[in-house]
This record gives C-alpha cells, structure tokens and sequence, in this order.
C-alpha cells in the first residue's frame, strides 16, 4: 500500500538514469508537492467546502508539474514518458487519499484501510491429485493492483487438521475492496472495456463492491454504464482529449488546463458516491420482510 503514490513516483523518476535531463525540473516538482502537500493536511475546512479547497490545491499542482514545468522546460523524454512514471495520475491518486478523512466522509470506521491496493478477486483450491486433500491446501489467489480503495485487509488460514496443523495449514492475506476505482489521465474504447472486465472479477469476490473510474480527458464516445459492472465514470475536466498533433505544444496543453480544470462539482459527486455508499445498510434479510421482497 503506497499512502503517498505521487511522492513515490516523483523521487523514482529523480533516481531514474534515463530522466537525467531533468533531474532538476523533477527536482522542483518535488519542492511544490511538499508545498501542496503541506497545505492539503493543514486544511481546517469541513465538507463541501474542504472537497472545493482540495481540488483548488489539486489544479494548482497539476498546472505548475504538468504545465509550468513539463510541457514547457521538459526535455522530449520526460514528456513522451510522464504517463509510464506516473507523474500525472499519481497525483489525483494520492488526492482521493485526502478524501477518505472524518472531515469529508462520515460514518467511517477507525481501521479501515485506503489507497492503491492489491484488490482480491477470487480464491479458489487446486489441490494436485487426491491425496492433496489432506496436505496443505493448495490456494489461487487472485488480484489486481487498484489506484484507489476504500476496504481491509483480511487473514485467513485453512487445513484438513481442525487443530489447524501448522504442517498442513495454509495461510496468508488478502484485501477486500469495498469500493475501487482507476484513475486514468486518457480514457479510450480499451481502457473502458479493460475496467469493465476488473469491476465484473472485483465483484464476484465482493458482489456488493462498488467500482469507479475517475478520467481527465475522454477519448471515446461516452457509453451506457448500466450495461458493465462500472458503477460510473466521472469526467474530471468534463473535456475530450486534444488531438495528437496538439499535445506537444505548450500553448495548447496551457490553454486546456486553463479552460477546463478538474471540476470540484464532479469531485464532489464521486464524494456523495461514496458516502452514500458508507451510509447504506449492505445487506439485511430482516428487511426482505418488510419490504416483501429479497431486493
């Protein structure tokens, strides 16, 4: 669990022999997010209010690394590469770790676990030939890595022995992912489908889960949600993506940050997602009663 992504990535893109050349642009950026680091922990804002201040924060950071910095000093490396190191993307994934906080979301249990996790999928048993079943269970786990969640980590063990043998007793770790989602700077036709594939094996582990995608610039035609297992795709900047021959020129990249920053209107709404969510009773077979129906 990385609690501080953008952080992690700034400081290996520093190390990073073949970011060289800007070593100390990525220098900088590393001061400004101390800065915006700084500033969003000494918030005394609650609510709405504070969501608006954060993602004012936000912009401002993603302006001066993205804009100030890369797209007008950076060396043609760091500007075809800022999406394989993460330096955009990580950003809002450390900001949605801001959120998870009791001045933002009520209701929240003290041990529930954030950020980008290794989600559990499945588990299943394998055991190889029949005398396997009474040895230590062999256990599939399956995972996939999240940018964000809101869940816990759960232990298990099992064997054959009711003693619970630790010669025949399998144990380990996994985390359950109440609500995930994926954050993504570009968001194409491949990438929806590639999340609609995660949140249908998300859900068979935990069919109550909930599964976002949180998106800057959208580079397909919006689709029906209600027809995958995405629960819904905010559009952060509520704007498509420029077009290729664009994306290389500064103005151009300063112009749409300007034009169309991350709108704390749909932060706010990703926000309401989710407290309703932490607010609602999950599951209660009293009430199938009092409804007349199991759903």
């Amino acid at each position: 669990m990385a609690l501080k992504p953008h952080r992690d990535k700034l400081l290996a893109a520093i190390k990073n022999p073949k970011a060289k050349a800007d070593k100390t642009l990525l220098e900088e950026a590393f001061r400004q997010y101390e800065i915006w680091s700084d500033k969003l922990t000494n918030l005394t804002s609650k609510g709405d209010r504070r969501v608006e201040e954060m993602t004012s924060l936000l912009n401002e950071d993603k302006d001066f690394l993205e804009v100030d910095l890369i797209a007008k000093k950076g060396s043609p490396f760091i500007k075809r590469q800022k999406g394989q190191l993460k330096l955009d993307n990580s950003i809002i994934e450390e900001f949605l770790i801001h959120l998870v906080s009791d001045d933002i979301l009520k209701g929240l249990p003290k041990g529930i676990e954030t950020g980008s996790q290794t989600a559990f999928m499945s588990l299943t048993f394998r055991p190889s030939t029949i005398e396997g079943l009474i040895k230590e269970p062999e256990i599939v786990l399956k995972q996939k890595d999240q940018d964000f969640t809101i869940g816990k980590s759960i232990y298990y063990q099992f064997s054959p022995n009711e003693k619970f043998d630790k010669k025949v007793t399998a144990n380990g770790k996994l985390f359950l992912a109440v609500l995930a989602a994926e954050v993504k700077v570009n968001y194409d036709k491949t990438m929806f489908q590639e999340c609609a594939g995660t949140a249908y094996r998300l859900k068979q582990g935990c069919p109550l889960s909930k599964y976002y995608a949180l998106v800057e610039y959208l580079d397909m035609k919006p689709e029906d949600v209600r027809l995958t297992d995405i629960d819904n795709v905010f559009l952060l900047r509520k704007t498509k993506r420029l077009p290729f021959e664009k994306r290389s020129i500064f103005e151009e990249v300063r112009d749409q940050h300007r034009d169309f920053p991350i709108s704390s209107d749909v932060m706010k709404r990703f926000v309401k997602e989710m407290q309703d969510f932490i607010s609602s009773t999950w599951y209660d077979p009293e009430q199938a009663l009092n409804r007349g129906s199991f759903s």
